[in-house]
């Protein structure tokens, strides 16, 4: 047993130099990372060593979203099976709006998966940045899982929702729109390096923080929260309301990485450049509205497609803000101003007539 109040038995012996610290040569030691040195892209200092930080945000960023961690099993189903199996529970026009949103949702987060994990994280240098990309690529991971969790809790047929990226074309149209950014970064003959190929990456960094994940999800978020306002699908909203507070957070990621890049790389941001991405913030809007019209061609949940039009026009603006460009369309204003309370979870406030409490790790989330 060990014995605080012991008398050594012996005298200690004087301290050992360490022998593998005395013969480190200084080449080596000159190896230690300097935060100044450090850049988002084309950095040279070692990605390996993630201290000293430079990019504290990146860190904060990767903390806060491990603390929101959820899992999709942990939701309740048992309300939404109910009424999805109630041949008068929900109506065709509702019924269409679940299925073409979850089939766009099941393979959104794989192709923004497969975009982070194949293509974005080997350009990056900054290795708070990449730690916060791995676990992004860990939220992906989840909300497919999660989409798929809806899918079969609900008896639908998965070959029909699962491949509605080749089969709906309102659906096939956005993804045609991304695949092409994907294809740039993730080709193995692909370097940064030259202005034009950083251009690229950032070009790809800002269609995937700005349009896809920051505006191409914002009709089905819309419709699913409206439906749990109404108290129906409470649980497929319930995990939608957590994918909106992940997919918020990589979007004010996202933003806060294409900002840095712009600062460490002025060369980039050209009059050129900005004109290509504010066309290509218009073609998203057009075809996200053109998404909206296709899931609700008749009004629904007290919603209709023109509303979305004045919507995605309002975020398309915000996003331009974020980034340095000038609001695209004047004089939007927000028509779903409940859409920015969705975000928020950390505070309990009533939603869909029953309570939600913060989940996050350590937490629990309650549906009275």
């Amino acid at each position: 047993m060990l014995n605080w109040d012991d008398e050594p038995t012996s005298a200690p012996s004087a301290p050992q130099a360490d022998a593998n610290l005395a013969i480190v040569p200084a080449a080596e030691v000159a190896k230690r990372v300097n935060a100044d040195d450090k850049r988002i892209i084309n950095g040279q200092t070692d990605v390996n060593q993630l201290v000293p930080f430079k990019y504290k945000w990146a860190w904060d960023k990767y903390l806060a979203g491990c603390a929101n961690h959820w899992m999709p099993q942990e939701v309740n189903m048992q309300r939404d099976i109910e009424l999805w199996k109630n041949p008068n529970g929900l109506s065709e026009d509702e019924r269409r709006l679940v299925k073409r949103n979850l089939g766009f949702f099941v393979t959104a987060d794989s192709l923004a998966a497969n975009n982070i994990v194949l293509g974005t994280y080997r350009h990056i240098t900054a290795p708070e940045c990449r730690q916060y990309l791995l676990r992004q690529a860990f939220e992906e991971a989840i909300h497919t899982h999660a989409y798929q969790y809806i899918v079969e809790s609900l008896g639908l047929d998965e070959a029909e929702i699962f491949n509605a990226y080749n089969e709906v074309k309102s659906i096939h149209d956005k993804d045609q729109f991304l695949i092409p950014f994907i294809d740039t970064l993730t080709d193995p003959e692909f370097k940064t390096g030259t202005t034009e190929n950083d251009q690229k990456l950032l070009k790809s960094i800002i269609v995937f923080a700005c349009l896809m994940e920051g505006l191409f999800f914002y009709v089905g978020f819309t419709q699913i929260l409206a439906l749990g306002r109404q108290n129906k699908m409470t649980g497929a909203a319930e995990q939608y309301q957590y994918i909106l507070r992940d997919e918020s957070m990589h979007v004010n990621f996202g933003i806060d990485v294409i900002n840095t890049i712009k600062m460490e790389n002025p060369q980039l941001w050209t009059p050129e450049f900005r004109e290509e991405i504010k066309a290509l913030f218009i073609e998203a809007v057009d075809l996200e509205y053109r998404y909206a019209e296709d899931t609700m061609p008749r009004g629904v949940l007290g919603l209709n497609a023109p509303m979305f039009k004045g919507y995605l026009r309002f975020i398309a603006n915000r996003r331009a803000v974020q980034i340095g460009l000038e609001p695209l369309f004047p004089n939007e204003e927000n028509p779903f101003p409940w859409m920015s309370e969705m975000i928020d979870l950390k505070k309990e406030r009533n939603f869909f007539e029953t309570r939600v409490t913060e989940y996050q790790t350590g937490g629990t989330l309650s549906w009275d």
